[in-house]
């Protein structure tokens, strides 16, 4: 079972509670989370993720917290491209974190108190204005003319979207439109609807790009 809420500040918390050691497939989003596995008492970082990974923390609930694309890694001081399809403990970011994992522990929902480290350290070190403004046009323009409208070259906006990202700005793309298409494929909207209102060439297209991305058809996507 898995659930989530927004947050003021973050894209969301959530939670997945699991019966089994059944592993889950995450998929790319462009985004970065903070997990706090209840059972083993682990606190990690995840992605930001190029491809799907089965993911299996046993029986028990997990908690996380989620930054928006290109926000992560701002909180945690290391260029995006470093976390690229890894999972770190946290302290190798943070520090020793005994206070963080004792309030986690005790607390009636850890996503409150992971929300808040995130949120402090989000103040501290703020992401760039300019990682907003790619995130926002990377779909809708070419990287040439995203480059020019930045006031940057091609060269420097790689560099900086591999920094905020974890991706180039072709590949943010990419994943950006594959979140999309796999919101929609959730909502029950069908599928050639889908490839045409996110931009994909034709459903062929569509199930190309979901096959790369996430390895399995976007049905059984869905269905998992």
């Amino acid at each position: 079972m898995y659930a989530e809420r927004p947050f003021p500040g973050l894209a969301c918390v959530w939670r997945r509670t699991a019966t089994s050691d059944a592993p889950t497939l995450v998929v790319p989003d462009g985004c970065t989370d903070i997990i706090y596995a209840a059972g083993a008492g682990a606190v990690f970082v995840a992605g930001p993720d190029t491809v799907g990974h089965l993911t299996a923390l046993g029986p028990g609930t997990v908690f996380g917290v989620r930054f928006g694309p290109g926000v992560g890694p701002a909180a945690f001081g290391v260029p995006g491209v470093e976390l690229r399809d890894q999972r770190v403990p946290l302290a190798e970011l943070w520090g020793p974190s005994a206070r963080l994992e004792d309030a986690l522990g005790t607390a009636d929902d850890p996503c409150d108190v992971l929300a808040a480290a995130a949120l402090d350290r989000l103040r501290e070190t703020p992401p760039a204005p300019l990682v907003r403004a790619i995130a926002s046009a990377v779909s809708s323009t070419s990287v040439g003319d995203l480059a020019s409208d930045l006031g940057l070259s091609e060269r420097q906006l790689h560099r900086r979207s591999l920094a905020a990202f974890g991706y180039g700005p072709k590949v943010l793309h990419r994943v950006l439109r594959f979140d999309r298409a796999v919101k929609l494929a959730w909502a029950g909207v069908p599928f050639a609807d889908i490839a045409h209102r996110t931009g994909y060439a034709d459903q062929a297209h569509l199930s190309r790009e979901v096959r790369d991305l996430a390895g399995v058809p976007l049905g059984q996507l869905i269905r998992s």
